[in-house]
Parts: structure tokens; sequence; C-alpha cells
């Protein structure tokens, strides 16, 4: 093998990179995904900020987030963001039923986020980062970063961190509004407030994270595993026969 054969320690980060970019997308469904939870929401303030109508603009979100996971039905393809979308819009339409206040479509969503930012602060202090139980599977790694790779469990709780921060501040805006504004001036605020904070924190993980060592494909190794029991299976069925 030449030195131009040889791969590079640029060409290797290279690698990490590309191969944690593709899992980030796919972990957070992409720019269809952030379509899919936007456009229920902005539908809604849409409809109530022209007619004040909290029926018709409930029903509207209720029904594009149904019309989403169709889609999807419809082009065989991952259906977990759609239908994320569909409960959360469900819930909200049946708070703001309930209540009678429009303001309520857009409480569980927050709750949700609070909650979720808390999670991702707490099970870090813990010693098992959400991000890293997250994105585990989609790296192939599961939890052998919570042991055998001490570098990226560590990018795990940074980026952990990150989102949970990111997450909270976004409260700390919003449930203000909640008391103080009107729905027309919170929802347009929710729904300027969906993306940018969602593409910081996709980010920063994806700065940790290619930054750390690489993770440890579990399944590639148990595979290997089977393979090698197979084949001392078969080593030691070929000197029986030949006793």
């Amino acid at each position: 093998m030449t030195s131009l054969d040889k791969p590079t320690e640029e060409t290797s980060a290279d690698d990490a990179r590309a191969v944690t970019e593709a899992a980030l997308f796919e972990a957070f469904g992409g720019v269809r995904g952030m379509v899919e939870t936007v456009l229920p929401g902005l539908l809604f303030v849409t409809i109530y900020t022209i007619n004040k109508d909290l029926h018709l603009s409930a029903i509207a979100a209720l029904a594009v987030s149904l019309v989403l996971v169709a889609v999807r039905l419809v082009m065989k393809d991952t259906v977990k963001h759609a239908f994320s979308g569909v409960f959360g819009v469900a819930f909200g339409v049946v708070f703001a039923m309930m209540t009678g206040n429009a303001k309520d479509f857009y409480l569980p969503g927050m709750l949700y986020t609070l909650g979720l930012g808390l999670a991702y602060i707490i099970t870090t202090l813990c010693g098992a980062p959400l991000i890293g139980l997250i994105l585990g599977p989609v790296f192939k790694e599961n939890l052998s970063w919570r042991t055998r790779n001490p570098g990226r469990k560590k990018a795990y709780a940074k980026a952990s961190y990150a989102w949970g921060a990111i997450l909270l501040a976004k409260c700390a805006i919003l449930f203000p509004l909640y008391w103080w504004a009107d729905t027309t001036q919170l929802g347009w605020v929710l729904v300027a407030l969906k993306i940018p904070p969602f593409l910081l924190a996709v980010y920063l993980t994806w700065v940790f994270l290619a930054k750390a060592p690489a993770p440890i494909d579990v399944f590639a190794e148990m595979e290997a595993e089977e393979k090698a029991a197979e084949e001392r299976e078969r080593q030691a069925a070929a000197r029986s026969a030949e006793q």
C-alpha cells in the first residue's frame, strides 16, 4: 500500500462527520420532519389570526396532521415523526376544546418541551445522557458508549446539556407569553421558535459527536461472534468426523 492509498486523518474525520450527519438526519427527520412539526401550528395560528374561530383552526390543524401521516403511509415511509405530530396536535385540540381557550392548543406542546428539557438535564446528571439513548441505536452502538467509549459518553453528555439548556430557554420565553400575551402573539412566537432552537441543538450535537471517538458497532461485533462460533462448531464437527 502506498502513502496515497493509506487513509488519512482528514479522511477519517470527514467520514465521521458524514456518518454523524446521516444519523442526525435520520433520528430527527430532516427537512420533512421539520415541515411536519411546523405546519399544523402554523395553520392553526394563521386561521385563528384571520377569523378567531377556535373550532375551524383546531380542525384544520388536526386535518393537515392526518394528511401528512397519510402521505407517508402511501409513500411507505417512516411515520414516527408524522405520528408524533398528530398526537401533539390532537392533545392540543382536546385541551383547547375542553377549556374554550385557544391558547390551550399550545399548552401540551409547551409542557412536553419543558419535560423534555428537564429529561435531558436529569438523565445526563444520572450518567445516561438522553441524546445517547436516542442516537445509540441509530449509530448501531446501543449502550456501548456508557462503559466502553468514555469519549463518546462525554460528547453525548455535552449534547444533552445543550439540548436541555436550549429547550428550557425556549420555555422561559413561551410560558410568560402563555399568561400575558393573546393567542395570536403566543402562536406566532411559538412558530418562530420551532426551527431555530432545534437547528442550533442539532448543530451542537453534530459538533460534539464529530469530534468524539467513533461508535462501537455492537451489531457487527455480534455478527462476528456468531460467525466465529459457527466456524468453531464446524471445525469441531470436522475433527469428530476424522476420528
